[in-house]
Parts: structure tokens; C-alpha cells; sequence
């Protein structure tokens, strides 16, 4: 006879300060409150019930922004989830600062594999054992160096550096707690779907891995994706939606009878609202409301970024503020770095700090026209065209025009304000810190080889600062008509 437990887990990734509730089509959806309002009832209703986070509960918004992620952990505190891990936007504010904050959480952070250099000591607890009605349930956290490039620019922190390290880890903490009896183990990840399924295809499954509950890649799924004999879920990202399982638990084998999965929308229909969350909430966003609501600049209509892997109207206003700004050739920005989907017709101080959260120095370094095909052709190459790509992506300022043909994989045309660029022609490029710090990553280049060219340079301290008075200076802007990248498929 089996000897059955009932196990309901509910899971949310990349929260991304997605505080507030939201007005789509007359209806609302998403908010903290909300989300915490099902999580209680959940609670109230099902006896043995777990909820997890799967990294990146900052950055995004400007009242995490504003309070450098404090607001964020008490809000957090209040939503009580059980187990938290951590996602690369933990690290925005600085490793020290994620220190200070974890201490000022009021529920577990686990991370299994970020450490210190010099002893090889964890920053955090690998793991997290909770006993629910008689069973043992193990949750250990994963982020790879792959996801967290952030850490290059703190020379005492190492971090496993692929999906195999990963996997070694995720069994050496299983085979240590075996005489624990664990009856159930969850991997909390924030590495990407794909990296999910290469992580599940390894794991030994002597060492007893029932779930992957993954984010970073933002994934919106209809159902688990199974990789040996492993489910694999996300829920997309922000509070628009919730996962649950419903799991029966064989506490004999130490496995999944069975189980169901679904995405619970964060609407009233579904969730009732945590009223004492929204007052604390509403207190947050008063102040903030008060503070950023001055207007920068206008624009004739609303201008959109919907997509990370293509040139937008917004890509392009952003880039040229840069490039005019600080006499460049050529500024590169990140899609990444742009969080919210559209901008205008006004834009006021919390749009700006909403659409580009992170502030940052910026660097000028120099490049050859040779090696600048080289890197648009690494920006360009297939996996960055994927739907659900998470490759580096950059807008591209004023008077560059670059024709890429897929089939050939190469840049065959790459101009300046209709000259073509010369392969000994230098170029004086501007990119945020976090990006110049990882040009191998994102370009396919060292520092090293940029250097030989010439010395790269901090040209500005802060990031926002230069858009905030750039945008202030241009009360009427127009987003640039051309277009910049030409995509040949043939």
C-alpha cells in the first residue's frame, strides 16, 4: 500500500518590483497584494502548502529602485514566502548591500554555488530543509556564472561557471543529506529554461531531484517541460500570474505519484487583496508618485520596445542620448537595459527611471571597423533571433547603418552617415559599465584586444543623471524614422 502525502507548491520568478496592480482592458491584474491574497487563501484552504520565489525580486521598478531593494524586502516579509533564491538582479545594488539585505529578510535566501575566492567559503546557505506534515522537503539553489556576469566586477566573488559544475554541486548537497531521509527535492534556479532542460538531462537520478523551478528567461509555459523524468516549470515573470502544483508525494520511494500544474492568473476573480499589503504598498508608491511625477520631455505619440532582439523607436531615442551627450561615434545600449515595453507621449522622471533602472558609469573605449563587424556579427549570430532569446542585444545611435545577411552570417554593409567604415578605421564607442565589463559575453571580444586599440575611459558617472538632463534639455522629441539594422534572410 502506498503511503500518499499531498504537497501544494506555488512558485513566482522574476517579480521584478511588480508591486502595483495593473488596468488592462477595464480589468486588473498583478500587484503584491493580490498575488499575496491567493498565496493566504491557499494557505487557508490546502493543509500542506509551500510558496517559493525563483530569483530576481529587485529591479524593475521604481520603488525598489528608490530604496535600493529595502521597500522590496519588507514588502517580501509580508508576502512570507517559505523559500527564496537568488537571480543575477539580486546583485544590482552591490554584493555587500544583498548581504545587508538578507539580513533584514525574515525568510530564507539560499544559493549553492556563489563563494568566496580566497577560502572557497558560501555567501549563503546552500540549501533549505522544511518539514511539512512528517515529510522532509529539500530545496537547493542554483545560479550559474553564465547569469551572473555581474560578479566579474567583484574580484572576491566566484561563482560556478557552467550547467556540469552546477550539476556536481546539485550532488554532492543531495548525497550529503541522504541519511536526512528527504522525501522530496526542488532545484530553485534562476539560469533559463534551456539551461534548465541541460541541467535535468545530467542530474543522477539517484540523487532524488523531483522539480525544476526555474526563471531569468521570463518563460511563459502551458504545461512542464519533462527532461529525464524531471518536470521543469517558470511563471513567466512579474505577479500578471502565479504557478501551482498540486503534488501526491510517495514518502515510501521518495517521489511524485502524481501531480497537476497550472498558471493561476493574479486577478480579483482569482485572489482576493491582502489589504495590509496594500496599504504598506500604497505608502511606498505615495512617496515615489510625489517625488518622480515631473515631466521631462514629450513625444508626438507612445513609443514602444516590446522585443529585446530587434531595433525600436525606443532603442534608438535612448542611444542617440548617449552618443549626442558624449561625443561618440557610436553608442551602443543594451536592449536588456530598457525594462518597460513603451514610453510616452510624456515621460516624467519615474518613466525614465522605470524604462532604465540601472545607473551606472559609462565607458568609452575604441575599436577598428574590422573588429566591430566581428562583434556585430557575434551579436547577430542565430540563437539571438530565438523567440525567448537571452543573448546580448544593442540599439544602435545615429548614422550607423549595418546590413546583415543570416544566411551568410556576416555583416555585408556597415556605414557611417552613408560612408562605408573602413576595416583600419577607429570608432570611439559608449557602453554602460556593466556591459564594457562584459564584452566577451556580449560582443565576442576581450578587454584585452579593445586596449591594445587605446585606454578605455569612464565619460560619465551616472547613467540617469545624463538622460535625466539630456531629456529635460529636448522637451519635444521624435524617435529617429531610419532604420539602423537591415536584416537579409537570404
Amino acid at each position: 500500500m502506498k503511503h500518499l502525502k499531498k504537497l501544494t507548491l506555488l512558485h513566482s520568478n522574476d517579480l521584478h518590483g511588480d508591486f502595483l496592480v495593473e488596468k488592462v482592458d477595464d480589468k486588473l491584474i498583478g500587484g503584491v497584494s493580490m498575488l499575496s491574497g491567493y498565496v493566504n487563501k491557499v494557505r487557508k484552504e490546502e493543509k500542506n502548502v509551500v510558496y517559493v520565489i525563483a530569483g530576481d525580486m529587485f529591479q524593475g521598478s521604481l520603488i525598489d529602485s528608490e530604496y535600493k531593494g529595502i521597500s522590496t524586502i519588507e514588502i517580501m516579509n509580508l508576502l512570507a514566502p517559505d523559500v527564496v533564491t537568488i537571480g543575477n538582479h539580486e546583485v544590482d545594488y552591490g554584493l555587500a548591500h544583498l548581504l545587508f539585505l538578507e539580513k533584514c529578510a525574515n525568510f530564507p535566501i539560499i544559493n549553492a554555488n556563489m563563494y568566496l575566492k580566497n577560502n572557497g567559503r558560501r555567501l549563503f546557505h546552500s540549501h533549505r530543509i522544511l518539514e511539512i506534515d512528517g515529510m522532509k522537503v529539500l530545496f537547493i539553489g542554483i545560479l550559474t556564472e553564465e547569469v551572473l556576469q555581474k560578479t566579474k566586477l567583484e574580484k572576491l566573488i566566484g561563482t560556478l561557471v557552467d550547467i556540469k559544475e552546477a550539476a556536481a554541486e546539485v550532488g554532492r548537497i543531495c548525497d550529503a543529506y541522504q541519511t536526512e531521509d528527504i522525501d522530496f527535492t526542488v532545484l530553485l534556479t534562476h539560469i533559463g529554461i534551456e539551461a534548465d532542460q541541460q541541467l535535468a538531462a545530467i542530474l543522477d537520478t539517484r540523487w532524488g531531484v523531483d522539480l525544476i523551478i526555474g526563471g531569468h528567461s521570463h518563460t511563459l509555459l502551458e504545461k512542464p517541460i519533462e527532461v529525464n523524468g524531471i518536470p521543469i516549470v517558470q511563471a513567466a515573470s512579474g505577479t500578471d500570474q502565479v504557478g501551482r502544483f498540486d503534488i501526491m508525494v510517495d514518502t515510501d520511494l521518495n517521489s511524485i505519484d502524481s501531480y497537476t500544474w497550472q498558471l493561476i492568473p493574479v486577478d480579483p476573480e482569482h485572489c482576493p487583496e491582502d489589504a495590509v499589503l496594500k496599504d504598506v504598498i500604497e505608502k511606498y508608491n505615495t512617496i515615489t508618485e510625489s517625488k518622480y511625477n515631473r515631466i521631462l520631455t514629450r513625444f508626438p505619440e507612445r513609443y514602444t520596445h516590446p522585443v529585446r532582439n530587434r531595433e525600436t523607436a525606443v532603442g534608438k531615442i535612448f542611444a542617440d542620448a548617449f552618443k549626442k551627450s558624449l561625443g561618440l561615434d557610436i553608442m551602443l545600449h543594451a536592449s536588456g537595459s530598457l525594462r518597460s515595453q513603451f514610453i510616452g507621449p510624456v515621460m516624467t522622471l519615474k518613466d525614465l527611471q522605470e524604462m532604465e533602472p540601472f545607473d551606472e558609469e559609462v565607458y568609452r573605449y575604441v575599436a577598428t571597423g574590422k573588429q566591430f563587424r566581428r562583434m556585430l556579427e557575434y551579436m547577430l549570430r542565430d540563437e539571438a533571433f530565438d523567440a525567448d532569446a537571452h543573448t546580448e542585444f544593442y540599439q544602435f545611435s545615429e548614422g550607423m547603418r549595418v546590413v546583415y545577411n543570416r544566411k551568410l552570417k556576416k555583416v555585408t554593409s556597415f556605414s557611417m552617415y552613408g560612408q562605408e567604415v573602413g576595416d583600419d578605421e577607429l570608432l570611439r564607442i559608449g557602453m554602460h559599465q556593466f556591459h564594457f565589463k562584459n564584452l566577451q559575453t556580449g560582443l565576442g571580444i576581450s578587454e584585452a584586444e579593445i586596449t591594445r586599440n587605446a585606454m578605455p575611459k569612464v565619460i560619465a558617472t551616472r547613467s540617469l543623471g545624463l538622460l535625466e538632463e539630456y531629456f529635460a534639455a529636448h522637451p519635444h522629441l521624435s524617435a529617429p524614422e531610419e532604420t539602423r539594422l537591415v536584416i537579409v534572410e537570404e
